[in-house]
């Protein structure tokens, strides 16, 4: 803009200063004219009175030395001239000037000569006797003028570009100086040109807007950012050239690998062929999903193409893992068989035994055995049945529950309480140790969890063993351990007897009447109330089944 107001300002000088000269060279010219003709007519009206008083001889000792003297005869005839030979011009009568003096007494005329640029001025005056005498000067032309004054006026010239160059420079600096101060960021708050003033008033309006845009911008994609970060499932953007132009963190933790910068190949995350499969394809336009195996998890990709125009842009990408789940479907299906091969199992005893006694089979004396291994069996298949509600209602968590502070050492009192009697039939010995403890926790699952506990180490132990509860607390949480010295469990067993219907002596359980669904209760009771279960055992040693819960 400096420059711009800089050449503007000198080609402005420039013009004016020529201008001014070609005025002030025109002023001199008509000045010097003017001059030129009064010093004629002054000269001529001397040299005419020395004519008259002397002749021609007076003209001879002048010798023209100031102006041309030339004397005309009254036909026209030259008598004398100061710079020709008289004898050898031409017949003056006809002149403009000459002609004028005889009429008039005297005349003046001027004439430029086209070949030499100079404009002549003649004065001419009639004598007594009739004679005309003319006195000429030559005055340049405004070309020769300048040609003649070309040195001083290119030095002016010089001087009064550099003078306005100065000017100019100190000028467009000033002009633009405020515009180039101005606070953009606040335009209403400038104090400058009045011309400005629309300028500045259109750009605070703008610069609102954009502002009010940035805002909107901003929030939208921070609120998308959130929105994506605390999502469990990947999501990744990728270009036609498969490079990620944004993803979040969860994409990360699913394929196992530091997260990639932006420009990235997608390929980064996994090169196994199935990938780049489902990567071709949504590239191609094609909606296509797939399962992939990343380092034993199981992951659900869906690709999506992005279209724009009918044109490829890229692609999007939603990543699940899906293990959990079809660890789950799995556990129905096994839960689904087992608890169908164990309902069976009830079923056709009940069944067998009664056909028996319906077509006559049975002895009178030997009925009463046959019902009482009917009601054996119709009592194993009320608990199992029982117990396969427990766990759904505990999954689903459709447990009628209300939390309170609860005694634990009473709720250990009243689980032995209910376990007495099979305690002495198996002559298993009950303690409790520890003081009374106090936990919010829902009485009914913990007092389930803990007969369960208590129930396995009684069925699986030995005469004259001994299960013991053992209460205690920290600053932190609550800890419930129940205790035995029976069997123990095999350490390749350990890690799988939450599992529901898992046993470890299926023929000694199948003797004792248990479902394997005892501990899976625990497990899935003492998740719902926010606690952890840790479990130690050796064979032919006992069992120890510690529950932790954190207090609020």
């Amino acid at each position: 803009m400096t420059k711009k107001i800089f050449k503007s300002i000198m080609a402005v000088c420039t013009v004016v200063l020529v201008l001014g000269l070609a005025f002030v060279m025109g002023i001199l010219y008509r000045y010097f004219g003017r001059q030129i003709s009064t010093e004629l007519e002054k000269e001529a009206s001397y040299v005419a009175q020395g004519v008259e008083l002397s002749g021609v001889e007076y003209l001879e000792k002048l010798n023209g030395k100031n102006a041309r003297i030339t004397l005309i005869d009254q036909d026209g005839s030259v008598l004398y001239d100061s710079q020709a030979e008289a004898s050898s011009m031409e017949n003056h009568g006809d002149r403009e000037e000459v002609e004028e003096a005889a009429e008039t007494g005297k005349g003046e005329a001027v004439r430029m000569s086209e070949t030499l640029s100079e404009k002549t001025i003649y004065y001419a005056l009639r004598l007594e006797d009739g004679r005309i005498l003319r006195v000429s000067s030559t005055q340049y032309s405004v070309l020769a003028l300048v040609y003649q004054l070309i040195v001083p006026v290119l030095w002016i010239l010089l001087l009064m570009i550099i003078l306005s160059g100065a000017f100019a420079f100190r000028l467009s600096k000033k002009v633009v100086e405020p515009v180039n101060n101005l606070d953009l960021e606040h335009p209403e708050e400038n104090e400058v040109y009045e011309e400005v003033a629309p300028l500045l008033s259109r750009m605070y309006k703008q610069n609102k807007e954009i502002k009010n845009q940035i805002d909107t911008a901003r929030r939208h994609q921070e609120e998308f950012s959130i929105i994506t970060e605390n999502m469990q499932e990947g999501l990744v953007v990728i270009d036609r050239y498969t490079m990620i132009l944004s993803g979040n963190s969860s994409v990360w933790k699913l394929f196992h690998v530091n997260g990639p910068k932006n420009g990235e190949s997608v390929y980064v995350l996994n090169r196994s062929e199935e990938f780049q499969s489902i990567i071709d394809k949504a590239l191609d336009g094609k909606h296509n999903e797939a399962v992939l195996k990343v380092d034993g998890s199981d992951i659900h990709v869906i690709a999506n193409p992005v279209m724009r125009e009918e044109q490829v842009e890229g692609a999007v990408l939603l990543l699940v893992n899906i293990t959990e789940k079809l660890e789950r479907e799995k556990l129905r299906r096994e839960f689904s068989a087992n608890v169908s091969h164990e309902l069976k199992t009830p079923l056709t005893s009940i069944s067998g035994f009664a056909e028996i006694i319906q077509d006559g089979y049975v002895k009178e004396e030997d009925v009463r055995a046959f019902a009482g291994r009917i009601y054996k069996e119709a009592q194993r298949l009320i608990t199992l049945v029982e117990d396969v509600l427990r766990i759904s209602q505990l999954d689903e968590g459709e447990v009628p529950y209300e939390w309170t502070e609860t005694d634990l050492y009473q709720t250990a009192k009243n689980v032995f309480g209910t376990l007495s009697e099979a305690a002495k039939k198996q002559d298993v010995h009950l303690y409790i140790e520890g003081d009374r403890v106090q936990l919010h926790t829902v009485p009914n699952i913990l007092e389930e969890v803990l007969f369960n506990l208590c129930d396995n180490a009684i069925k699986y132990n030995k005469p004259g063993g001994n299960v013991c509860i053992c209460l205690t607390e920290n600053e932190e949480s609550v800890c419930i351990s129940v205790k035995d010295n029976g069997v123990g469990i095999p350490k390749e067993d350990q890690s799988r007897v939450f599992e529901r219907f898992y046993r470890v002596d299926k023929s000694h359980s199948k003797e004792i009447g248990g479902t394997g669904l005892g501990l899976s209760i625990v497990k899935h009771g003492v998740s719902f109330l926010g606690g952890e279960v840790e479990l130690e055992s050796a064979p032919e040693q006992g069992t120890e089944v510690s529950v932790k819960f954190p207090k609020e």
